[in-house]
């Protein structure tokens, strides 16, 4: 939403094809304050060319919601270190393989 309301659509291309995705308002790192500050402290990630650490895109669509970007945080973090005999690396490649038989762009 814009600050009038308005809702924001974007298009991209997806195989040949026009596809609508939505846009999503978020708190920035920078912005984060109280529970949310605290949060993105447990969930902050270094990146490559970036002097920062940073909170990936798919949990900061919760910032505007702490409650359940803290629930969607215990999810991943049970799901992807649950397992210890299997290698993060490992982990990721399965939710690769099984986002694309998903059919999911992200």
């Amino acid at each position: 939403m814009l600050g009038n309301g308005e809702a924001v659509v974007l298009r991209r291309e997806v195989e040949g094809k026009l596809s609508a995705m939505s846009w999503i308002r978020t708190v920035r790192e920078s912005d984060a304050r109280g529970e949310l500050a605290e949060l993105y402290a447990q969930m902050a990630e270094p990146v490559s060319g970036s002097p920062e650490p940073r909170v990936d895109n798919i949990l900061k669509i919760h910032s505007l919601h702490p409650e359940g970007l803290e629930a969607h945080w215990k999810l991943y973090t049970a799901v992807m270190r649950g397992t210890p005999t299997l290698r993060k690396v490992d982990r990721e490649m399965i939710a690769l393989v099984v986002s694309q038989l998903n059919e999911c762009h992200y």
